[in-house]
């Protein structure tokens, strides 16, 4: 099983590990690919257009420095790197040594800059949205594609897509993939939520690295996941080679 998983906004501010080796880094297949858009980032960085092309606000300036650095920058895991709603809800630091054994297999971060990432890989704190043009590639979703479909594609197993929008386009991960939604319920009315979606989506992905049960197809998984108390209903794929669909009920 792989749970897919998007970045956050939110990072910690400095590594205090060696620097960056991209050959290193889990999927090797994403080296080259890496070094363009790494490449491409810092020398944006040293020009006036920085800030418009990563849609940054005056706040976020120093993130431009920190892009410019990056070849040199010390590095921590992806697993202290991203520090958002999501992942603070997921808790690596607070899992069991064999749950987090298995988070450090199940789990993939989607990133603008580095493609995907196992939560193990040492990086340096960065800023590229998926959702950015980045010159010269241009739109990152589609320049990291083919690179992804060839990396993950081969991999085994079910397929927990918990990624928002943009990063769902790097790769459509297909029919073996289950995208899950959250949805609040009040008055029996339901409807999508974002924030509190993103701290839903940690809790489950905490449930199933806390789990050692090995769900094998999208009914598996619902079970699984109403077994460990989430309220799941499941919804067949609307046609062949697209995702199916899990929605995480939850109450106002």
């Amino acid at each position: 099983m792989l749970i897919l998983l998007p970045p956050s906004e939110g990072k910690a501010s400095r590594g205090d590990g060696p620097v960056l080796d991209l050959d290193t880094l889990g999927f090797p297949e994403l080296t080259s690919p890496r070094e363009k858009v790494l490449d491409a980032l810092v020398t944006l960085c040293h020009t006036p257009d920085a800030r418009a092309v990563l849609g940054l606000s005056e706040r976020q300036l120093d993130e431009i420095g920190r892009n410019r650095d990056l070849h040199d920058a010390p590095t921590l895991t992806a697993a202290e790197l991203y520090t958002g709603v999501l992942y603070d809800n997921l808790g690596l630091a607070t899992l069991a040594p064999d749950a987090r054994s298995r988070a450090d297999l199940r789990v993939v971060v989607f990133s603008g800059l580095w493609g995907a990432l196992r939560l193990t890989d040492r990086v340096p704190p960065y800023r590229l949205s998926m959702a950015r043009a980045l010159p010269p590639m241009g739109g990152l979703a589609a320049f990291w594609r083919p690179f992804l479909t060839a990396a993950l594609g081969p991999l085994p197993g079910l397929i927990v897509d918990m990624r928002s929008a943009p990063y769902a386009q790097a790769w459509p991960a297909g029919e073996r993939a289950v995208a899950v939604r959250v949805l609040k319920e009040s008055a029996g009315r339901r409807t999508v939520v974002s924030h509190m979606a993103k701290a839903t989506r940690g809790v489950v992905a905490r449930s199933l690295v806390e789990d050692p049960g090995e769900p094998g197809d999208p009914r598996e998984l619902a079970e699984v996941l109403t077994g460990l108390g989430h309220r799941a209903e499941l919804h067949p794929a609307p046609r062949p080679g697209k995702p199916w669909t899990l929605d995480i009920v939850i109450n106002s």
